[in-house]
């Protein structure tokens, strides 16, 4: 993320191409956001676990995954593509330490807190429980908050504050295209944090302690 950030800046092939990537962005909206968050979030990501980890044997469970992954990441994409326009709104468009530190700030501590993270963790263990509602209601305690949801939102920090201290290093328009790239690598590692774990007896159990 820091090398593509300096080559925005210092490389003018890639400053062009990322522009370019921006262009298209800029015509086509939210859909582009949701395109990218998809591809980024449910497409990428499996591909790489089949290529690494099942030697590239697909399976059904991973086209489960894929529309998961496209539907869940899409729309948490077009959750992130509001705050990046609102927070342009409040703080500017400009690029300095006051105002990059700002947006971090809100999206990490307003954001990831109130929305994001629970929000992302309630989804996953949804499709823990086969996309079944039945029991869903405790996603609403602090319980679950303090045993699930925070567990995760500390992860996302660890990951979430350096990445995004990078995007609000860029302009508003290729923002979002590097988000992608950001996502990409998180998605795995979200995913492995909210893995179901098999208990003794053989049944599994969703965790979201790393």
């Amino acid at each position: 993320m820091v090398i593509s950030v300096l080559a925005y800046y210092r490389y003018t092939p890639f400053r062009d191409w990322l522009t370019a990537v921006a262009a298209i962005k800029q015509r086509t909206g939210y859909f582009f956001s949701f395109g990218v968050g998809a591809l980024g979030g449910g497409i990428l990501p499996e591909m790489i676990f089949v290529l690494i980890f099942q030697k590239g044997r697909i399976t059904r469970q991973n086209w489960r995954n894929i529309c998961f992954g496209c539907c869940f990441w899409g729309v948490n994409a077009l959750a992130v593509d509001t705050l990046y326009r609102v927070q342009a709104l409040i703080f500017g468009a400009q690029v300095d330490f006051p105002t990059v530190t700002k947006k971090v700030l809100v999206d990490q501590f307003l954001y990831n807190v109130i929305f994001a993270a629970p929000f992302g963790v309630s989804a996953y263990e949804w499709r823990h429980n086969v996309f079944r509602l039945t029991g869903m209601s405790k996603v609403f305690t602090p319980s679950f908050y303090k045993e699930k949801v925070l567990p995760s939102l500390i992860a996302t920090w660890g990951v979430w504050i350096p990445l995004v201290s990078t995007i609000y290093a860029l302009p508003p328009l290729v923002q979002i295209p590097l988000f992608t790239l950001a996502l990409t690598f998180w998605v795995i590692l979200f995913t492995w944090i909210n893995r179901p774990q098999q208990r003794g007896n053989g049944e599994l159990q969703p965790i979201v302690a790393g």
